[in-house]
């Protein structure tokens, strides 16, 4: 089932589903516009619709299709994006037309740019950001390798339309993506700590804030 970066991008773009390395663990996803293959991603993980899901983008420039985050955060946001491709999530709100279930309801997205170059590569053939949630059913462990992908997520997939992207480098386990959220004038609020350290965002100029919202996971 494992598939060449192009024809996993051909499948995603018909409404597949696609399991993926990104610099943590493998993923699963699919175009993050798709509404038939977003609920899928929910379903083959048995996750509930209230948990958000985040985005990888493949470059700084797909930002604009899945976020519209206004004049106020414009400076902020194009700051920020210094730290891309990187574990920094900003969360964001999202743009018109995307899958209600992609947002929780919430109105905001969860966006990076990854730093895996496969991840970024197949949001960039597929030519719109791609769904981001680690590749195992929920409440079981996340894996670094294809070989260790559970079972029971395989045989959920459909054959002639879903599939496994393992191209090197392999996942790198540790810490997720920190995630930020930009109020403007170079606040920032936190929404969870991770691999990106916060003294580096207030090295760049930004003040931190702590948050009451729910955290987003993947």
């Amino acid at each position: 089932m494992n598939l060449p970066l192009q024809e996993a991008a051909r499948r995603m773009n018909l409404g597949g589903v696609l399991l993926y390395p990104t610099e943590t663990f493998f993923g699963i996803g699919c175009r993050a516009d798709n509404d038939d293959a977003v609920l899928r991603v929910f379903h083959y993980k048995k996750r509930s619709l209230s948990m958000p899901l985040p985005v990888i983008l493949g470059s700084r420039e797909q930002l604009e299709l899945v976020a519209c985050p206004g004049p106020d955060l414009a400076d902020d946001v194009a700051a920020l994006s210094a730290f891309w491709p990187g574990p920094l999530t900003l969360l964001l709100p999202a743009a018109s037309g995307l899958p209600e279930a992609l947002t929780g309801g919430t109105g905001h997205i969860a966006a990076r740019v990854s730093s895996h170059p496969v991840a970024r590569a197949l949001a960039l053939a597929c030519g719109f950001p791609v769904v981001s949630s680690s590749a195992n059913i929920s409440g079981r462990p996340a894996v670094t390798r294809a070989a260790d992908l559970d079972p029971d997520l395989l045989r959920s997939l459909r054959p002639d339309e879903d599939g496994v992207l393992d191209e090197p480098p392999a996942p790198g386990g540790g810490e997720a993506s920190t995630i930020v959220a930009p109020e403007g004038g170079r606040r920032l609020r936190v929404i969870r700590k991770g691999a990106l350290p916060l003294s580096e965002l207030e090295q760049a100029g930004f003040s931190l804030l702590s948050s009451s919202l729910t955290e987003v996971r993947a």
